[in-house]
């Protein structure tokens, strides 16, 4: 008899995303969520937080990548970072490719994240170590909660907004916390969820509504995620005072000659490029615009 094992996540309640397993590697329960590393044959290793895919050792990159250089190629000059979740390390990992990052806060509310990643994806908590790179296991909600004007850009590398750690990074109060801790040009990326199904579209439109209230400069950007549902995922980028395509430095950044698999200058621009739904669903004008002025003033 040929016995197989596999994994399915539901994406919606009518569409199921399933991996072929090789082996069931871990399982256990921390005080915050379900934690489980399956070895899969086309993505390699896969963590799974309550039932969902964080991040598999094949595509990981594509999201460390986006929600780490995109702000990093709107200001080289960022010097101080805070990071509230990113447990498997892999924001980290790409932060201190950076010379000129100073300091690093990485702020997880479940250690058992962090063992787990060093103990199954070395690829992603490799950097936890570096000298610049400070751990905290508390809640991020309080960790930022008093702080200002402190960092130069805060990554929200958040679980979905179900249940869980996870619900409370979605909140008006948290990103006024957000605001207040972040420097004069500080940048915030939040992981956004996706337009293509109702219920994520549903979630980013009111994280949108929320971060508009008190941003003066928002907006989103996507990136290809074939593990999460849709294959088509977003971050929020919202700043003070810089925009992600009037003020996007892309001979610089290239000069610094970081190495990367997904992300490069001409991708950032395409990132912002949204299509035709997503601008209706988001009722702006500024996307076609932005892009139109930057091609305009490099040629």
């Amino acid at each position: 008899m040929d016995f197989q094992l596999w994994y399915t996540e539901e994406h919606t309640e009518c569409l199921k995303f399933t991996m072929k397993v090789k082996q069931h590697l871990y399982s256990a329960q921390s005080p915050f969520q379900r934690i489980e590393v399956l070895d899969t044959y086309e993505f390699g290793k896969v963590l799974i937080l309550d039932g969902m895919v964080m991040i598999t050792e094949k595509d990981e990159f594509i999201y460390h990548e986006m929600i780490t250089h995109v702000p990093m190629a709107v200001n080289p000059e960022i010097k101080n970072v805070l990071v509230i979740g990113g447990g498997d390390g892999g924001t980290v990992r790409e932060l201190t490719k950076y010379d000129s990052i100073q300091h690093i806060d990485m702020v997880e509310i479940d250690e058992m994240v962090v063992e787990t990643a060093k103990k199954f994806f070395p690829q992603t908590s490799c950097k936890l170590d570096d000298e610049r790179v400070s751990l905290h296991f508390e809640d991020g909600i309080r960790f930022v909660h008093d702080k200002k004007n402190v960092y130069d850009l805060i990554l929200v590398d958040s679980t979905d907004p179900l249940e869980g750690p996870g619900e409370v990074l979605f909140t008006k109060e948290f990103y006024q916390d957000c605001y207040d801790a972040l420097t004069e040009n500080g940048i915030l990326i939040n992981q956004n969820e996706t337009f293509f199904y109702e219920w994520e579209a549903n979630v980013m439109l009111r994280t949108m509504r929320k971060l508009k209230s008190i941003f003066p400069i928002c907006t989103v950007y996507q990136y290809n995620m074939p593990t999460y549902p849709s294959g088509n995922w977003l971050f929020g980028f919202s700043s003070k005072k810089l925009h992600p395509l009037d003020d996007f430095q892309p001979e610089r950044w290239n000069a610094l000659h970081i190495q990367t698999r997904y992300y490069n200058t001409d991708l950032h621009l395409g990132a912002f490029a949204l299509p035709n739904y997503a601008k209706e669903m988001l009722k702006t004008e500024d996307y076609g615009k932005s892009i139109a002025k930057f091609y305009d003033a490099k040629l």
